[in-house]
């Protein structure tokens, strides 16, 4: 488990025990003491607050026990939980059922030429496909491995194989290559039986 996966799966489950306590502490019955660790070292990035002695008495009072420890989430955890979510709990995206989606991981080179294509939707006469856009705009960033992850329809998958075919056209063949290569998608080659003609000029 990559850092930023424990340092989440940490956040995800004091917050729900914290939500479930009703007053968003996590005991020290609940946690056992090898977890306790990884909580604690969330305190110096200021994600988790540590019962200071006035919390740990007060709750200890709830309790009718003496209370030793307990930690719940800042308002930076919970921020940083909420920004992890999409993350944590992809959500199908709009034109497609999942089983119609394949994952998709670029490279940043790949992921810069993919959002200047679709960032040329409106000039281009052959433009992105439908909700291709979006899913560039909403993909999340692999940090352990470097590649930005997005779930494409095949119509998408093809669309941005013509988005690195214009890349190599202008400037640089690697993206395109890395792309087929990996996901059996053929290069991108305009044939005379489907280039598509100029719209007629408005007189």
């Amino acid at each position: 488990m990559r850092t930023w996966e424990k340092t989440l799966s940490v956040l995800e489950a004091l917050g729900e025990r914290g939500q479930a306590a009703g007053h968003g502490w996590v005991l020290d019955t609940e946690v056992l003491p090898t977890q306790r660790e990884n909580v604690t070292a969330l305190e110096k990035h200021g994600l988790v607050e540590l019962a200071g002695r006035e919390d740990r008495a007060e709750l200890s009072a709830r309790e009718g026990r003496a209370v030793r420890w307990a930690a719940r989430l800042t308002l930076y955890g919970h921020d940083t939980l909420a920004y992890a979510q999409p993350r944590l709990q992809p959500a199908p995206s709009p034109g497609g059922t999942d089983s119609d989606r394949r994952l998709v991981e670029l490279i940043p080179s790949q992921m810069t030429a993919l959002r200047h294509f679709v960032q040329l939707t409106g000039q281009l006469r052959v433009p992105p496909a439908d909700g291709l856009a979006e899913e560039a705009r909403t993909a999340l960033c692999d940090h352990g491995i470097k590649r930005w992850r997005l779930y494409l329809t095949q119509e998408q998958i093809e669309s941005v194989a013509y988005g690195f075919w214009l890349h190599r056209m202008t400037g640089s063949a690697a993206e395109a290559n890395r792309f087929g290569r990996e996901y059996g998608v053929m290069s991108f080659h305009p044939r005379p039986e489907n280039v598509r003609p100029e719209p007629p000029t408005p007189p």
